[in-house]
């Protein structure tokens, strides 16, 4: 049986993991009576720690919210993943958060014993980061919007588009990605019928939010995170074109470094839409895929290939064979 101090420590690790527990499962994990667990749940109330319970025959626990912040049970590898994150955070997107971290991460690491403390610094020194874009968010937004995610309160906001342009939104939000250094934001837009992708910092939100929507299901969460994924790398695209693709879609994936969205046709077709600043930049993307492909809807980029293939055929030669130098053996 556990002593008193290691027995509370452990109920504490506990409660914080996870949000409701009964006395008997609490009883069994740390192997006392229930007589005991409400004990101990009274000496961590005395701690100040706000610990719930519910009445019944089972007996419910859960760690409830507080005024101030009680100390919290940070195991060996937990206690390195949150100093990791704030070194992270140091050069973050959200605006004000580099210097609390800078403050929360020195706490952290006096309070950490010497054998964690040698495995954060040799991360440090051995990792570098890319310094994160000028356009830092504002905590304040960031938290408005998660709030109304959470709520499903639908938000109106005035936002600027990558060429400029600016327009007044009234979306339902539903999901804040982390993407590139950046933040999105993924929400339903019920004037334009479907779904959008957002950046953060480009947006000026209208207050106050509401009123509720019904929320619409959601894919998995790998799903939006692809789903925004592909909306951050075409999205600044001036220029589209949808072409069939005489091979299969993990021989084009592997030769297009952007996420598409790729429609498998079966016997090694797929088709494809993609995009570039101009039609010209795109037709020597699509001679680089090294297969048969035809372009369905876009005659700016059969011009283009054209223009491209007469190109080619002057520098091979104007009868379309390769000429080759005459090296003069004398000489």
């Amino acid at each position: 049986m556990l002593e008193t101090s290691a027995r509370l420590l452990r109920l504490l690790s506990l409660l914080q993991v996870r949000r409701d527990w009964t006395g008997p499962e609490l009883a069994e994990r740390l192997d006392v009576t229930t007589r005991t667990v409400r004990n101990d749940v009274d000496r961590l109330r005395r701690l100040g720690y706000p610990v719930e319970a519910s009445p019944g025959v089972a007996g419910g626990y859960r760690l409830g919210e507080s005024a101030t912040m009680p100390p919290m049970l940070l195991d060996d590898d937990e206690a390195v993943a949150v100093a990791l994150a704030l070194r992270t955070a140091t050069s973050g997107a959200v605006e004000g958060a580099a210097e609390a971290s800078v403050r929360a991460l020195l706490k952290l690491q006096r309070l950490l014993p010497s054998h964690l403390r040698e495995r954060v610094e040799s991360l440090r020194v051995s990792a570098l980061s890319v310094p994160s874009p000028e356009t830092a968010v504002s905590p304040d937004l960031l938290v408005a919007i998660a709030a109304a995610c959470r709520n499903t309160e639908r938000v109106r906001f005035d936002y600027v588009s990558h060429d400029g342009s600016r327009s007044r939104r009234d979306v339902e939000p539903y999901r804040l990605v982390a993407a590139n250094s950046r933040w999105y934001l993924l929400a339903w837009e019920p004037a334009r019928d479907a779904w959008r992708t957002f950046r953060v910092d480009r947006i000026d939100l209208r207050p106050p939010v509401g009123p509720r929507f019904v929320p619409k299901p959601l894919p998995p969460d790998e799903q939006i995170v692809e789903h925004v994924a592909r909306g951050v790398a075409t999205a600044t695209w001036h220029y589209r074109a949808r072409v069939v693709v005489h091979a299969s879609a993990d021989h084009v994936r592997g030769l297009i470094p952007v996420r598409l969205s790729i429609i498998d046709q079966g016997d090694s077709r797929c088709e494809i839409v993609v995009g570039s600043d101009d039609p010209r930049t795109l037709a020597l993307y699509l001679g680089m895929l090294d297969a048969e492909f035809e372009v369905v809807n876009a005659p700016d980029l059969r011009v283009a290939l054209h223009e491209l293939a007469a190109r080619f055929q002057r520098a091979a030669g104007t009868d379309g064979r390769a000429h080759h130098p005459v090296i003069d053996p004398s000489g």
